[in-house]
């Protein structure tokens, strides 16, 4: 995953967003000062699964009724 850049003015003035978006997505941050770069990154970045945005209004009906279909008048051996 490619970091992030930022100055230390933005760090400076949104150093909680910074810390928290790090840790949420694992995407680390890095803080240019003189022309040199310090990394920010979680130590324990987040799994795949726990990236992903949660999306409550994909399914618009009970989800047992998914998964109690039956699709074996389409299937074509």
């Amino acid at each position: 995953m490619e970091p992030v850049t930022i100055s230390t003015t933005q760090l400076r003035a949104s150093i909680y967003r910074v810390l928290d978006e790090v840790l949420e997505t694992g995407r680390p941050v890095e803080v240019e000062r003189k022309g040199r770069r310090v990394r920010i990154i979680a130590v324990d970045p987040p799994g795949r699964l726990e990236r992903l945005r949660r999306r409550p209004l994909l399914v618009d009906c009970d989800p047992q009724e998914i998964v109690h279909l039956d699709w074996s008048g389409e299937w074509r051996p």
